[in-house]
C-alpha cells in the first residue's frame, strides 16, 4: 500500500530534495551501458543494482544530513511500451520490471526516513519519444492510451505519486494527466524548454500549463514548484 498517495507531504510547503540526473551518472559517472538511455535495464545485473544503491544512499543520506525530505525516484523514466520492446521486453515483462522498479526504492525509506526527512517514493514516467526534439506528435487520447499501461501498473504499486519528466508538447501531457487522473495518481508534469523559455514546438510554458489545466480539469503542479532542487 501506498504510504503518502492522498496526502503528499511535499505540499505542505517544506523543502524537498530531487536526485541528481540518474541516467546521465550511471553512463557518464559510473561507466554503464544504458542502451536507448533506459536505466532501469540495470535492475537485472548485480554490478547496476550496485551503483544504484549507491546512488540512492548517498542522496539520502544527503537528504537526512540537512534534514530535508527527499523523491525517491524509480529508474522507469524509459519503461514504457515502446522503449522497452527496442530491449526487447514484452509487456508481461515490462510490467514486472516497474514493480521491481518501485519495490527497489523501499528500503531506502525504511533506513533513512524520519521525522525531518520524509521520503516520497515517485515513479518516474517520460516521453514516448525523444525528451527534446519532438517527432511524431500524438494527440492528447493517443498519449493518453499509449501511457496508460505503465501509469496503469504504477498505480498498483507502493509509489506515492508519478512524476513526469521531459514532455516537450502539451498533448502529451494532457494525455497522461488523464490517465493519471483515471488511474487517481497524483501526477507532476514537467516540460522541456529551450533557452527562450519555451517548449520546443515555440508554446509559451504558461500556455501548455494552462492548456493542461483546460483540457484535464484538473490543477496540476510543475515539477519547480513541486520540487524546490531539480539536482544536488
Amino acid at each position: 500500500m501506498a504510504k503518502y498517495r492522498t496526502n503528499l507531504p511535499q505540499l505542505s510547503g517544506d523543502l524537498f530534495l530531487t536526485d541528481g540526473g540518474i541516467e546521465t551518472t550511471m553512463l557518464f559517472h559510473e561507466g554503464l551501458d544504458l542502451p536507448h538511455f533506459a536505466a532501469f535495464n540495470l535492475l537485472n545485473e548485480p554490478k547496476g543494482q550496485a551503483a544504484l544503491k549507491k546512488y540512492f544512499h548517498n542522496h539520502c543520506a544527503i537528504a537526512v544530513k540537512y534534514k530535508v525530505g527527499f523523491i525517491l525516484e524509480a529508474v522507469t523514466w524509459r519503461a514504457s511500451l515502446d522503449w522497452a520492446e527496442k530491449l526487447g521486453y514484452s509487456k508481461a515483462s515490462l510490467d514486472e520490471m516497474l514493480h521491481k522498479a518501485v519495490e527497489f526504492l523501499a528500503p531506502f525509506r525504511d533506513q533513512y526516513e524520519n521525522e525531518d526527512t520524509k521520503m516520497v517514493i515517485s515513479g518516474c514516467i517520460g516521453p514516448r519519444g525523444d525528451g527534446y526534439t519532438p517527432g511524431d506528435l500524438m494527440s492528447a487520447n493517443e498519449a493518453e492510451d499509449y501511457h496508460s499501461m505503465q501509469i496503469e501498473t504504477l498505480s498498483k504499486t507502493t509509489a506515492d505519486m508519478l512524476t513526469v519528466l521531459t514532455l516537450n508538447y502539451v498533448e502529451e501531457a494532457v494525455g497522461i494527466a488523464r490517465a493519471a487522473k483515471l488511474h487517481n495518481m497524483p501526477a507532476v508534469i514537467s516540460f522541456t524548454v529551450e533557452t527562450d523559455g519555451k517548449l520546443p514546438t515555440s508554446q509559451s510554458l504558461r500556455e501548455a500549463i494552462e492548456q493542461v489545466e483546460t483540457e484535464t480539469e484538473i490543477t496540476y503542479l510543475l515539477q519547480n514548484k513541486l520540487r524546490t532542487s531539480h539536482s544536488l
